[in-house]
């Protein structure tokens, strides 16, 4: 019955990545509520991850190749057409920045502080709730041609915060674009625009990891059945999110996020 425990991880990694309310906290929460060993399996999380990843490519491909293609049409065109998309790539470059500085300053001090204290993922848990009621009304008028350089300086750190599990990345990145004066659209669309420079940087370092560590074989199968749950979740949870971010409903994600922060100091 192995197997199960597998399709709920998939699951669980597959709601959880594109929904403001941190894979990393829920996790972190679930393996400290049931003590399993399944999240001690780096290439587990790399293959789960890794399936995330291709459902919101898949969702955003039209986005992505017409972004590529109209840098390189920038480039070799020295600066006749395509420089919105330029600019945008600029844009995403940028928002990265961040993310990418602190987490090689800080990742490891970090990790070791937070290892084993599922009180601070709680904490996290409340802080992306606050931060979600802040831009309940948000109604911004920002399109994707209209974000600058310092709005993306702004979000990149907004998603640096979400270095600490609990803290939501998609959370906190949308929080900073609507408090920029983006609109819903263009907030989401951003914000996971951020998400994927960073997934492929840690998917990198995390098939070197494999390669230094070295694949069980055996297991394979186990992979490919959460992989193949955590793609279908990853995919319909998006959706589910589009919907709610159109509709200015993000508040209700605060509602859980403070009923499992609570559960989570007060149990732990």
């Amino acid at each position: 019955m192995d197997f199960i425990k597998y399709i709920i991880l998939g699951i669980l990694q597959g709601i959880t990545e594109p929904l403001p309310i941190s894979s990393s906290g829920h996790i972190f929460l679930f393996k400290s509520l049931f003590e399993t060993n399944l999240f001690n399996d780096l290439n587990l999380e790399i293959f789960l991850n890794f399936a995330s990843f291709i459902a919101i490519l898949i969702i955003f491909r039209k986005d992505v190749i017409n972004l590529v293609k109209g840098f390189f049409s920038f480039l070799f065109n020295k600066g006749k057409t395509c420089f919105e998309e330029f600019k945008y790539c600029m844009l995403i470059i940028v928002g990265t920045l961040p993310v990418g500085i602190l987490g090689l300053i800080i990742k490891e001090p970090l990790e070791e502080i937070l290892a084993n204290n599922i009180f601070l993922v709680g904490i996290g848990f409340l802080i992306t709730a606050v931060a979600l009621l802040l831009v309940k009304n948000s109604k911004g008028k920002k399109e994707d041609c209209d974000i600058t350089y310092r709005d993306a300086i702004i979000i990149g750190l907004c998603q640096a915060i979400a270095l600490t599990p609990g803290i939501s990345r998609s959370g906190m990145t949308l929080v900073g674009c609507l408090l920029c004066g983006l609109s819903r659209n263009s907030s989401l669309k951003y914000t996971f625009m951020l998400y994927f420079p960073v997934s492929v940087v840690t998917m990198i370092l995390g098939v070197k990891d494999i390669i230094d560590g070295g694949l069980v074989v055996n297991l394979l199968g186990y992979y490919t059945i959460g992989m193949v749950f955590s793609f279908i979740f990853t995919y319909f949870s998006y959706k589910l999110l589009s919907e709610i971010v159109k509709n200015g409903k993000l508040w209700k994600f605060s509602i859980y996020l403070i009923i499992i922060a609570l559960f989570t100091i007060l149990y732990f």
